[in-house]
């Protein structure tokens, strides 16, 4: 089967965001009253599998993300055959 899935990961809480703290200042400097700004990376892929959950929590483990700093959350959708 063909899927889709959705794929966003963040920086765990309390570490520093060095691209969110430069484009918050850039926002802040062009007149923006904007509080603290954190930048998530996403991923959207399509693949082939028979256990569509088990692998996306594999690629995200063994790839997408680091498990020290990064919690990870992701949509799944089938697509037709």
């Amino acid at each position: 089967m063909k899927y889709k899935a959705k794929i966003i990961v963040h920086l765990k809480e309390g570490l520093n965001d060095p691209e969110g703290r430069v484009i918050g200042k850039a926002l802040k400097n062009l007149g923006y009253k904007i509080g603290e700004l954190k930048v998530p990376k996403y991923f959207e892929l399509t693949f082939e599998s028979e256990n569509p959950e088990k692998d996306v929590e594999e690629m995200c483990r063994r790839l997408l993300a680091n498990p020290v700093i990064h919690t990870y959350s992701y949509e799944i959708e089938r697509l037709g055959e």
